[in-house]
């Protein structure tokens, strides 16, 4: 007997949104809605797999999820060998370039010292740009690298802008728009088009609403 369609869902806020807009659809998402320390949990008729953002692009890759639904910061940094279906437009945010305030970044075109979650992003970035950039990955706040000196800029996720003014920083280049996006396997798209066809229309039914 084949099993039900997994979703791998990214865990965090991106979860919470995606429970209310599911919920709202009239899908039963009461386990969801208290998952405890659970992390495999019914979804209406199919399975929900809570995993951290770059696992979903790994675990529907390989095939063990059917479906997944990730930021595409994630996929943008990590790549891989999926189908890209829906733009679901929850988390709206954007990859941007910032630099200290008052700062002629792009004025002077020697080497520079870029801070980064998001190496991948960053270097495609410049290497568009044709500019001389060292990458320097950090984890955790990367606003504090132009602060400290040790970096020129830096490249990261921002949704309002707040914490960067707050930090004396401000927005050079917006360089991505980024929402959660509704990725497929790409055997499965073949093997079991029906069943992977009906959950993708009640997600543009979804983002409709």
């Amino acid at each position: 007997m084949m099993r039900v369609l997994r979703v791998a869902i990214a865990k965090g806020r991106l979860e919470r949104k995606l429970t209310e807009l599911f919920s709202a659809r009239g899908v039963d998402c009461t386990a969801l809605q208290n998952p405890g320390r659970r992390l495999i949990l019914p979804f209406g008729k199919w399975e929900a797999v809570l995993a951290k953002a770059p696992d979903v692009l790994t675990y529907v890759e390989h095939g063990t999820c059917d479906f997944g639904i990730v930021g595409k910061d994630t996929i943008l940094e990590h790549g891989g060998s999926f189908y890209e279906l829906l733009d679901l437009g929850l988390g709206k945010c954007r990859f941007s370039l910032a630099a200290a305030k008052g700062s002629d970044f792009f004025g002077n075109y020697g080497h520079k010292r870029i801070a980064s979650k998001y190496p991948n992003v960053a270097y495609r970035y410049f290497l568009r740009r044709g500019m001389d950039v060292e990458i320097i990955k950090l984890e955790g706040s990367v606003e504090l690298a132009p602060l400290l000196g040790l970096a020129d800029a830096i490249v990261d996720i921002v949704e309002t802008g707040a914490t960067l003014l707050e930090n004396g920083l401000e927005i050079i280049e917006d360089i991505h728009p980024i929402s959660a996006r509704l990725i497929a396997n790409i055997g499965a798209m073949k093997t079991r088009r029906p069943e992977m066809a009906e959950f993708v229309r009640m997600c543009e039914e979804s983002v409709k609403c």
